[in-house]
């Protein structure tokens, strides 16, 4: 098999997993506001509050695409930096004893900020990413704890969040890695989010 034959090969397996991987999130997406309407907190409605809005879903699937694309110890320390601090963040949104200013601003910033960071492929050093993301998910986070219902199961919920965000991360990183050889592809949908994110920006 040849070069030309072998491009619409990879083409048609890349467009399959995309597919696949929209087929998983939609359900979840879909399904997000009964669950959070329903529950009063717990293990369910943590786990479907990062799908509740499309500012912390895209925020954090951006994240994945950019590690991939960092390549590199990047590809994990990034995302995990964003864990860590979006778990921090919570804590002290669930506490009740700090105020963050500006979150929601932060959050809109955060999603045009990371999908200009995939459009334009940017190239940091693993310590500027890990600063930048886990300063974004740290008002990711806040939010996330701030909307925690007083009856809800704070340590059961908590787990849940962090477990749906630890999927969006491997979600974004595997599309990213699967278009790395296709960088027109990955920067397309870079744009897309950065447009995303203008308009969230634009509507505060």
């Amino acid at each position: 098999m040849n070069c030309k034959e072998e491009r619409p090969v990879k083409l048609r397996k890349i467009a399959a997993l995309t597919s696949l991987v929209a087929l998983l999130i939609a359900p979840g997406i879909a399904s997000a506001h009964i669950l959070v309407g329903m529950a009063n907190g717990g293990l369910a409605a943590g786990f479907a509050h990062p799908f509740s809005g499309i500012d912390h879903m895209l925020a954090m699937l951006t994240v994945g695409l950019w590690a991939a694309s960092l390549g590199g110890s990047a590809s994990w320390k990034v995302p995990t930096a964003f864990v860590v601090m979006l778990v921090t963040g919570a804590l002290l949104g669930m506490s009740g004893s700090v105020h963050l200013p500006l979150v929601e601003p932060f959050i809109a910033v955060s999603v045009l900020v990371l999908g200009l960071a995939v459009t334009l492929t940017w190239r940091v050093s693993t310590g500027a990413g890990m600063f930048l993301v886990g300063l974004f998910a740290m008002f990711h986070g806040y939010a996330h704890g701030a909307a925690l219902p007083e009856a809800a199961a704070g340590f059961l919920f908590l787990l849940g969040m962090t477990t749906a965000s630890v999927l969006l991360h491997f979600t974004g990183f595997a599309i990213g890695t699967a278009l790395k050889r296709h960088q027109w592809l990955l920067r397309s949908g870079g744009a897309l989010i950065a447009g995303a994110g203008i308009w969230l920006v634009a509507t505060l």
